[in-house]
């Protein structure tokens, strides 16, 4: 007699492909309408399921934790931060927490890259001229930028993405440079052409783009605060696809209307989807709708991973994407 089949919940729709795996593996109860689930929702998922599956728009608190049923033991992410679940107390509580790393670096990198070549040749600018009918011909002086060859990128974070970052503006021309919390091998720099800075502040003041790829902790909460914005150049541009937590939001906004930066493009932001209005009207920022991540191949590479680590699970080991303290 077949063993009975682990009950799954997942919060929000995911490609066809994955859902029609999941209900051939699993006894799961998908999300047709791909609303988010409202807190109360998540607490009754929760009650009596053996795996959640939430995405990033999914606060799974310590309170919330606390609601679970016995049969909960995985929260199987659908994506490849954390920050959004309390690890610490689904591991007091005997959760196994799983994400999906490792698949999203090309993707990613892709639209920072994008990001960069965009803002300072006011794509925006030209692409909404366009868009309005505005256009009234070609012109010698009319939207003038800033050429990128030969200026200084600064990334932020030299893990997986922001080596692909590294690897495809060596092209384009810029001087790479990054500071990280370990210096990578010489053999990378070398290979990568990277400048490694101890000082994170020292590097903003030096370089003329930065694009952050970090991850959001406790202590890269407003990494990029008012102070550290402060020392950029007034025509650097800020390029983040990575967790809108990071950079002082307010701040950043207040230093765009002043001129006191030269631009920015941004795919994540600091409340989520509740984008600071006065970013809006701003003419020298162009916002992406968290889309980094956003191809076919991509999400489809993050449900393969999701339904292997319930696999595993299931057949009584150690998800191979599994959270340890020690990520945390």
């Amino acid at each position: 007699m077949a063993p009975p089949r682990l009950k799954v919940v997942v919060t929000r729709r995911l490609p066809e492909p994955v859902e029609a795996r999941m209900r051939e593996l699993f006894d799961v109860t998908l999300n047709p309408d791909d609303t988010p689930m409202m807190p109360e929702q998540l607490v009754a998922a929760i009650a009596d399921t053996d795996v959640l599956v939430p995405t990033i728009n999914d606060q799974i608190d310590a309170r919330m934790l606390a609601q679970a049923g016995p049969r909960l033991k995985l929260i199987a992410n659908y994506g490849a931060g954390f920050d959004h679940i309390d690890v610490a107390t689904a591991l007091q509580r005997n959760i196994i927490v799983s994400n999906t790393p490792g698949v999203l670096a090309e993707d990613t990198a892709d639209m920072a890259m994008a990001l960069i070549l965009a803002v300072p040749r006011r794509l925006p600018e030209g692409a909404e001229l366009m868009r309005t009918g505005e256009w009234r011909g070609w012109s010698p002086t009319a939207l003038m930028g800033h050429r990128i060859a030969g200026k200084r990128l600064g990334i932020l974070g030299l893990g997986g993405i922001g080596r692909a970052v590294a690897a495809r503006a060596k092209p384009f021309g810029l001087e790479v440079h990054y500071h990280a919390r370990r210096r990578v091998r010489p053999e990378i720099e070398e290979a990568l052409g990277a400048t490694w800075w101890e000082s994170l502040d020292q590097m903003l003041a030096r370089i003329d783009i930065l694009t952050i790829h970090v991850p959001h902790t406790p202590s890269t909460f407003h990494l990029l605060n008012a102070r550290r914005l402060k020392l950029m150049k007034p025509t650097a541009y800020l390029v983040n696809t990575a967790r809108g937590e990071v950079v002082d939001e307010n701040a950043l906004t207040r230093m765009l209307r002043a001129g006191e930066l030269g631009g920015a493009g941004l795919d994540v932001y600091e409340h989520g989807h509740e984008v600071n209005p006065r970013l809006r009207q701003l003419s020298n920022v162009m916002l992406l709708p968290h889309m980094s991540s956003a191809t076919e191949e991509g999400r489809m590479e993050m449900g393969e991973k999701v339904i292997i680590n319930i696999k595993t699970f299931a057949d009584g080991h150690r998800p191979p994407d599994q959270v340890v303290p020690s990520m945390l």
